[in-house]
This record gives C-alpha cells, sequence and structure tokens, in this order.
C-alpha cells in the first residue's frame, strides 16, 4: 500500500532526486534518473561559485537549475498532496478500495502540504532573484 502521507513528505524532502518514483513506481523506473540532472548540474554551479568565485558565468547559469529542481519536487508534492482518496488509491493502490485509509489525507499531509507551499515558493522566489540579479550585474 502506497501511502499519500509518506509521499509527499519523500516528494518534498528528497524528491529532486526521484526517490518518490521509485516508491509509486518501482526501482526500475526510468524517471528518477533523468530527475537528477538538474539538481547535480544545480551543485556542480554551487561548487563552480565556490572555487571560481560569483563572477563566473557558468556558475550563475547553472545555479538556477537546481533552484528549479527543488521548486519543481515541492510543486510535485503538492500535487500528490491535493489527490482525492479514491484517485490516489486507483492510481497507487489499485488492489485497495477506493476509500482505503492509505490515500486519506490525514494532519501530517496537511503540514506537508503546508511545507511544501513555502519552501517552493522559498527557493522559487530566490532563484528568480538571484538569476536577475547574475543578469543585470553582467549586463552592466
Amino acid at each position: 500500500m502506497k501511502n499519500k502521507t509518506f509521499t509527499v513528505w519523500l516528494t518534498l524532502l528528497l524528491g529532486s532526486l526521484g526517490l518518490q518514483r521509485i516508491y509509486l513506481v518501482g526501482r526500475f523506473d526510468p524517471g528518477p534518473g533523468c530527475s537528477c540532472c538538474p539538481r547535480a548540474v544545480g551543485w556542480y554551479g554551487v561548487v563552480r561559485a565556490r572555487t571560481l568565485g560569483l563572477d563566473d558565468l557558468w556558475s550563475w547559469i547553472l545555479i538556477p537549475l537546481g533552484g528549479f529542481a527543488l521548486a519543481a519536487s515541492a510543486l510535485v508534492a503538492i500535487r500528490y498532496g491535493l489527490m482525492d482518496a479514491p484517485a490516489w488509491n486507483a492510481r497507487f493502490n489499485p488492489q485497495a478500495e477506493p476509500e482505503d485509509a492509505a490515500g486519506q489525507t490525514q494532519g501530517l499531509t496537511v503540514l506537508g502540504l503546508g511545507a511544501s507551499l513555502m519552501l517552493g515558493t522559498t527557493v522559487l522566489m530566490a532563484t528568480i532573484a538571484f538569476s536577475f540579479q547574475r543578469y543585470f550585474e553582467f549586463t552592466a
């Protein structure tokens, strides 16, 4: 049984690694490998910025990809958390009853949705602000 609350928190905390897809679909799902690429490129940009300084052109191009990957995983967590129980159980627990407890929204699910909204918004706005700041510093 795939639990919706666990999936929301897993997606929020480790979603940019694609671990929620392994939990939901299985370990032979090709999705996690593809979802790690933007995060890895973003971390490479951070390493470049720490090594070469923020004046490095490639670092300020690569860093936002990591931020957008984190914001996207928060958005996916919100999507999972807002699915109603019959839709959740039909998609991820087809052998269960439509109103089974694994697909129900509980208190921890709501807390995960709030955390996803706050973290995703913060990361997205910080990424956009960083990108615009670097762009205007580069063009000036």
